[in-house]
């Protein structure tokens, strides 16, 4: 099949798609990504890049055609507004002449913003081929969860965008089923809706490190807690920060932070106010192929989010790699994210923003017994192949694909 792959992110930027793009391509399927120039997360355009030029590329096979965007600079409201509807612009106007050729099958990646969805309706109307929507993040409810957007009449104005994107898509995509009352309420009809989760790339499985590794040097002795990811609004850091304050008096308990993000300069700003330089250590971000390594040396690995509504709908995409890499999980997040964690039995999880509980909850796995915790790390990894494998679900959105095609050549005879 031809596949076009719409996405505002796409690789040097880390995210999923673009393991699904090269599982795609690796499955025999010629693929072809319409993204933006990449700026996520630092706001500044990768070394090469920039507003104009490098307008395509070949990345392991996929076809990568680029178009201009404003970068997220600071990270700001303004900004990012800027940044998702300069996009949303230039991809738009582009299509026809930067998208040549013809498709069986659109996929949208959807993580945030909502807006990637509207070059993907022209891409759409332009190419008669289906469009399958994936969504990572619920809009609007996400802008109003993180602060973004507080004004009434603003969020108004996105959920009359949300209808009309969703209801020109052929099939929406979903990263959790909790996400499909939502989406239902929002007009989309069961046969138009589909629970698709994230999987995690086939290096995420449990590794073992050398003793003269490099990580080794810059990792704290003790009793390593590590979170890896964006240090971003819904992550939640006050409370990472307030557990770790907690337990400050425990100095083998060590809280080791892999990311940064728009929330860096705070949490930054809070282990000193609260002096918990000797505790808490900020590692900066690495690429995402070494997190398998990184992983393997911390005792628990740990996931939080907002005590939002909204959140409690979500599974945080680390939780798949998580339970991939066979580490004991402890996490701060309700809903559907816990109820994995939980249902897996591969950790310890409490209420979102819940300070107390979590520095109980990693005092607790403290003191476990290492073998209970390698038993918890076990039954992720087996959880992980039983519901997340990266080839079945693969296998799967290329039914789903298949089917849409054969159904729209069928209408079009």
């Amino acid at each position: 099949m031809k596949v076009l792959i719409v996405t505002q992110y796409f690789w040097p930027e880390d995210f999923r798609i673009n393991d699904l793009a090269r599982g795609l391509h690796e499955r025999g399927h010629e693929v072809t990504v319409y993204t933006g120039k990449p700026n996520y997360p630092g706001g500044r355009f990768f070394p090469g890049y920039g507003f104009l030029g490098r307008a395509g590329e070949d990345w392991d096979g996929v076809r990568v055609i680029r178009v201009p965007l404003v970068a997220r600079a600071g990270g700001g409201t303004l900004r990012l507004v800027l940044n998702y509807l300069s996009f949303a612009f230039f991809a738009s106007v582009l299509a026809p002449l930067r998208c040549r050729g013809g498709f069986d099958a659109i996929l949208c990646y959807e993580p945030s913003p909502i807006t990637v969805g509207l070059p993907a309706l022209v891409l759409k109307r332009l190419k008669r081929a289906p469009l399958l929507f994936w969504v990572q993040d619920l809009w609007p409810e996400s802008l109003s969860a993180t602060g973004v957007v507080k004004t009434r009449w603003v969020l108004k104005a996105v959920e009359r965008l949300v209808r009309f994107i969703y209801r020109g898509c052929d099939l929406i995509l979903l990263q959790s089923r909790a996400f499909i009352d939502p989406v239902r309420a929002l007009g989309v009809p069961d046969a138009r809706i589909a629970y698709f989760p994230n999987s995690a790339e086939s290096f995420y499985r449990p590794v073992s490190v050398e003793e003269s590794a490099a990580e080794r040097e810059r990792l704290p002795a003790g009793f390593r807690v590590m979170f890896a990811g964006n240090v971003g609004a819904a992550q939640d850091f006050e409370t990472i920060i307030a557990a770790a304050d907690r337990l400050k008096s425990s100095t083998d308990i060590q809280w080791v932070i892999l990311g940064d993000g728009r929330m860096l300069a705070m949490v930054e700003t809070e282990i000193a106010r609260r002096g918990l330089q000797a505790t808490v250590r900020l590692l900066g971000r690495h690429p995402v192929q070494t997190m398998p390594r990184w992983f393997a040396q911390a005792e628990a690995l740990l996931v939080t989010l907002k005590n939002e509504p909204i959140f409690a709908l979500t599974i945080p995409s680390k939780v798949q790699s998580y339970l991939a890499c066979a580490r004991p999980i402890v996490g701060a997040l309700d809903g559907e994210g816990a109820r994995v964690v939980r249902e897996a039995g591969a950790g310890i999880v409490v209420p979102a923003g819940d300070a107390g509980a979590l520095a109980e909850a990693v005092a607790n796995l403290h003191r476990m017994p290492a073998e209970e915790r390698l038993a918890m790390g076990a039954r992720g990894r087996r959880y992980f192949e039983e519901h997340f494998d990266r080839e079945r679900l693969l296998g799967e959105l290329e039914r789903r694909m298949r089917e849409l095609a054969a159904r729209r050549q069928q209408c079009a005879c």
